[in-house]
């Protein structure tokens, strides 16, 4: 493009120069098309591995219960089997929209002489095609409208969860299945809770290409039959019944098959119908508790994993079986939008709360921007860099903290959004002796005692070491005693009786992890002696 006359020869290498720069720009999107419909692909097949464990394995063991102990199983089969012909439901109604919105795009997916799967390069217009999509979600295109087919989605989706909610929710032992429900089944935002002040549809649907439209319908079918798996492995293992003699055993694994990367992923790994005999152990898992073996997932890069391990029971006869286990996954990269998305995003790495006096982390990030170069400012609070996107925040006096996260998005445009966060302070610790802060001990052991400060169920690493207490036993004056064990005390037990209290009062400590902040009142002991 000189101004002025041009040849021949530099007109054909301007419009060369023009087609080039048109063809990058196709073969970016195409790859972009091609990643997104690789995760689809693998999100399908994981619903059918799904599928067949649901029908292979959970399923027909929760029959077989139902018939060996009806009085026991007969209701969470009959239950079961009203869920699953509703999730049947949902997932050929979602089905039939994919089919319908493929056809619509003209969507080639199967080579009809190879049998095999065609190029994406190949259905290009017809996977960035977002007509087919909107046409069919939003009646006369109005996105805030949405058609008779997205009601019916919606109606199939909530028929479910309602079904769910009404014959689980009074049940605590299932809490977790509708929880699940409550949280991946939805069609509409629950009030504030949309990104982005719009509609569920209209993110899902609304002006999104093909290749969204289908990935979108997929994770609902996907979502529907994990939580129908969830309700066959909670039915299985809330009935059982100490009685029942084991008569073969099997290694059972319950875990996501699918995984994102980067984000906290857990198994569960138990024996047969479970227990949590002391004669089983557990290789391959991080922990094991009450009969269970949870281990941490790995999920550090995109691509199969597998999980193994084994179990051992030790039988009644001191003999030791083995039951060797292996479980594999996916990680993937989940379902990423074709169109870029913009917005601060902020989370509560511990809570969504912040605690005085101590350093809460926070990481703030723009998708697609450099988190490096994000800043963040807290007035009333001292704010820590630990690393790109992340900060600790240390609040003072107040009852709510404000906090300004800004950035640059990819575009070059400046952001700025405020956070606000309660603050609460550090709960009170409470003494314990055996873990317990009120027990039963014989008059003889009380000497040989220890007294702890802790603060149960709290996520920050702040740990006490006793200095001294207040002993008060009947018929004698209080005593102090110095250090943390009940020793000092010896002589004021020597006169108790059975049944006579020990009060443990006026705790002092010393604190590991709370800065230059006081030690809150730490609550008192009681100990009823036998």
């Amino acid at each position: 493009m000189a101004a002025g006359k041009q040849t021949p020869r530099q007109k054909m290498i301007n419009l060369m120069y023009l087609v080039f720069i048109a063809m990058m720009a196709l073969n970016i999107d195409a790859e972009i098309i091609r990643s997104y419909y690789d995760s689809t692909i693998s999100l399908k097949e994981t619903r059918f591995l799904t599928e067949r464990r649901n029908e292979d394995i959970f399923e027909k063991t929760l029959e077989a219960k139902a018939q060996q102990v009806p009085d026991t199983y007969a209701q969470p089969w009959a239950q079961y089997q009203v869920l699953k012909q509703k999730i049947n439901d949902l997932v050929s109604h979602a089905q039939k929209i994919k089919d319908g919105l493929k056809k619509e795009s003209e969507f080639v997916e199967i080579d009809p002489v190879t049998k095999k799967l065609v190029d994406v390069s190949e259905n290009f217009s017809a996977l960035n095609n977002n007509e087919a999509t909107t046409k069919y979600f939003f009646k006369e295109g109005d996105e805030n409208t949405p058609s008779k087919g997205a009601l019916e989605l919606k109606a199939k989706i909530d028929e479910v969860r309602n079904y769910i909610n009404t014959t689980f929710g009074n049940n605590p032992q299932l809490k977790s299945l509708v929880d699940r429900a409550n949280k991946s089944l939805i069609a509409e935002y629950a009030k504030g809770q949309s990104p982005n002040d719009k509609t569920w549809f209209q993110n899902k649907f609304y002006h999104q290409p093909l290749i969204a439209a289908i990935s979108n319908i997929e994770i609902i079918q996907n979502d529907a039959r994990n939580v129908q798996s969830d309700a066959l492995a909670l039915m299985l293992q809330e009935k059982v019944d100490a009685s029942i003699k084991f008569t073969s055993y099997e290694a059972i694994v319950s875990a996501p098959v699918d995984v994102v990367s980067g984000k906290p992923a857990e198994a569960v790994i138990m024996l047969g119908n479970y227990s949590n005999s002391n004669k089983i152990s557990m290789s391959g898992v991080s922990r094991q508790e009450n009969g269970k073996g949870y281990a941490s997932l790995n999920t550090s890069g995109i691509g199969e994993r597998t999980l193994s391990g084994n179990i051992t029971l030790t039988d009644a006869t001191g003999k030791a079986q083995n039951f060797p286990f292996t479980h594999t996954y996916n990680v993937i990269a989940g379902p990423q939008e074709v169109k870029l998305q913009k917005g601060l995003l902020l989370s509560a790495d511990k809570m969504n709360v912040m605690y005085r006096g101590l350093d809460n982390p926070v990481t703030g990030s723009i998708l697609g921007a450099d988190n490096a170069k994000l800043s963040l400012s807290a007035p009333g609070a001292t704010v820590k860099s630990t690393g790109p996107g992340k900060w600790d925040v240390r609040p003072g006096s107040g009852t709510v903290l404000k906090i300004t996260l800004s950035g640059t998005d990819p575009y070059g445009k400046s952001l700025t959004q405020v956070f606000e966060y309660r603050i609460k302070n550090v709960p009170p610790p409470q003494g314990q002796i055996r873990g317990k802060n009120i027990l039963t001990l014989p008059v003889s052991s009380l000497e040989n005692q220890s007294l702890q400060a802790v603060i149960p169920d709290f996520d920050f690493p702040v740990s006490f070491n006793v200095t001294s207490f207040m002993v008060r036993v009947p018929g004698r004056a209080s005593m102090q005693v110095q250090g943390s064990t009940l020793q000092g005390a010896a002589g004021m037990f020597r006169s108790l009786r059975p049944g006579d209290p020990v009060y443990i009062f006026d705790i002092k400590a010393s604190a590991v992890g709370l800065g230059t902040m006081q030690v809150p009142n730490i609550s008192p002991v009681l100990i009823n002696t036998q």
